[in-house]
C-alpha cells in the first residue's frame, strides 16, 4: 500500500521516530537513484522549494519544478488525471497547494507517495525540521514543553501533533476566535502528548516552556484581513520581556517568512536564543529523510 505525507498524524509515534532517524546526514542512500520528482507548486516559496529540490538531488534524483499555470489543477485538467499522469514519470510527488482538499484527491488516486509541501491546513516538513531543531539545541524531545504564541495556522497544527507523538507538551496562546478549535484539541490529545492546553494569555503560556515559536499573523492568501488581523493580534508578539519567562535556555523558533515589529521582536529572532536559521537548514534534512522514509514503505 503506497503511504503519503499529508499530515504529521499519518505516522505513529514510531514511523515519526524512524522518519527523524531518516534525517541524520548519511543515513540513507541515493533511494531516488535515476528517478524523477515532480514539485507542484500552487503557491511560491523560498525555503520549501530550495530545501525538496536539494533534497531530491541528495537522494540521487531529478526534481522538477511545476508551477501551477502548467498544469491547471480543475482548469486544464482535473487533479486526479494531473496526478494520474505525473505518476507516470515519477517516484513521488510534492505539492505545495492552497486547499488541503486538493492533496487528499491526489493520495486517492496516486500509486507513488504524495507528499504535502503546505496546505492550508498543515505543513508537516515544517513540523519535522521543527523537531530536528529542538532536538539539536536541547538534546531530547520528550518531556520538553513548546508554546505556541499568535494564531492557531497550519504551522502551529502540524507542531503540536508532532510535538505530542513526540511526548512534549504544548500549550497554545492565541486571541480569542484565533486558537484551536475542540475537535483540533481532541486530535492534539489522542496524540498521547504530555500536555495540551489552549487561552488567550501569552506569558501563562510561555512560562517555564522550553521553546517558544511563533509565525506571521496574516498568511499568504489572507492579505484583504491583514489589517483586522494585526487589530486582533496586539498583545501577542514575542518579545524580550516575553521569552524571559521561558525556560533560561529556552529557544525561540519561527518557519519564516517573519515580520519583525509584529509577531516577534527583532532583539528576540536576531537574538541569542533564535535557532530560525538552523531551523530553516534543518527544512533540507526533514525534506530528505522524509521522503527517503516514504519510498523505501
Amino acid at each position: 500500500m503506497t503511504r503519503h505525507l499529508l499530515e504529521i498524524d499519518d505516522l505513529t509515534a514510531d514511523e515519526l521516530a524512524e522518519v527523524l532517524a531518516c534525517c541524520a546526514p548519511g543515513a540513507v542512500g541515493r533511494v531516488l537513484d535515476g528517478q524523477g520528482a515532480a514539485l507542484l507548486f500552487e503557491k511560491p516559496s523560498a525555503r520549501t522549494r530550495h530545501s525538496t529540490e536539494m533534497a531530491v538531488v541528495q537522494l540521487g534524483g531529478h526534481p522538477i519544478y511545476i508551477r501551477p499555470d502548467e498544469v491547471g489543477l480543475d482548469q486544464r485538467e482535473t487533479t486526479e488525471d494531473v496526478t494520474r499522469t505525473l505518476a507516470c514519470y515519477h517516484a513521488l510527488i510534492a505539492a505545495r497547494v492552497f486547499d488541503h482538499a486538493q492533496l487528499q484527491r491526489m493520495a486517492a488516486v496516486s500509486p507513488v507517495p504524495v507528499v504535502n509541501l503546505l496546505s492550508d491546513e498543515s505543513h508537516p516538513l515544517q513540523a519535522v525540521a521543527d523537531l530536528l531543531t529542538i532536538r539539536a539545541e536541547l538534546g531530547s524531545l520528550a518531556g520538553r514543553t513548546v508554546a505556541w504564541v499568535g494564531d492557531f495556522s497550519n504551522v502551529a497544527r502540524s507542531l503540536g501533533l508532532a510535538a505530542g507523538l513526540s511526548g512534549m507538551g504544548i500549550r497554545f496562546a492565541c486571541p480569542a476566535g484565533y486558537g484551536p478549535s475542540d475537535l483540533d484539541l481532541d486530535r492534539l490529545g489522542a496524540t498521547g502528548a504530555a500536555e495540551v492546553t489552549a487561552g488567550t494569555e501569552p506569558a501563562k503560556a510561555v512560562e517555564g516552556a522550553d521553546v517558544v515559536v511563533t509565525d506571521t499573523w496574516v498568511s499568504m492568501g489572507a492579505e484583504d484581513e491583514a489589517q483586522r488581523r494585526r487589530d486582533a493580534f496586539a498583545g501577542f508578539t514575542v518579545d524580550e520581556s516575553l521569552m524571559a519567562r521561558a525556560e533560561a535556555d529556552g529557544i525561540f523558533l519561527h518557519c519564516l517568512p517573519a515580520h519583525r515589529g509584529e509577531e516577534v521582536a527583532a532583539e528576540v529572532i536576531d537574538g541569542p536564543r533564535s535557532r530560525v536559521w538552523p531551523e530553516a537548514a534543518n527544512r533540507l534534512h526533514a525534506a530528505r529523510g522524509a521522503i527517503a522514509w516514504l519510498v523505501d514503505q
